[in-house]
């Protein structure tokens, strides 16, 4: 089991292909996605009283065949005080699911995040709509 690793930055060997997507695509048609969203869900930014998947935190939900899971997510700002903590509560949450085999999850800062990010619960939320 993984908590939590760093993506690579920009400029490494490993970006993203050019046209590809900066945020990758979800699989969103696995049986485990929706269990994964809300529990993702479940944890909050401890300055936002808004769960992290509603503020637009979470960038990316990949499930394998073999139920291995690898979240994507980057934070509000880089300098966040619970950056490094904020991936191993996301692990934490999703790693009890039943049938989740191992839990990956990744910090990145690319795109950065913004409010438009946020979905409309959390919007309504924080009373900007």
């Amino acid at each position: 089991m993984d908590n939590a690793t760093t993506a690579p930055q920009a400029g490494s060997a490993l970006d993203q292909a050019e046209g590809a997507p900066l945020i990758a695509p979800s699989t969103v048609d696995h049986p485990l996605y929706d269990s994964v969203v809300e529990a993702c869900k479940s944890v909050y930014d401890p300055e936002i009283p808004v769960n992290i998947y509603d503020l637009g935190l979470i960038y990316t939900i990949q499930i394998d065949a073999e139920n291995a899971v690898r979240i994507i997510m980057t934070l509000t700002a880089p300098g966040c005080p619970v950056a490094g903590e904020m991936p191993g509560w996301v692990a934490d949450a999703v790693e009890p699911l039943p049938g989740v085999r191992q839990v990956d999850v990744e910090m990145t800062f690319q795109p950065q995040w913004g409010m438009d990010m946020m979905s409309d619960e959390a919007r309504l939320e924080l009373g900007f709509i």
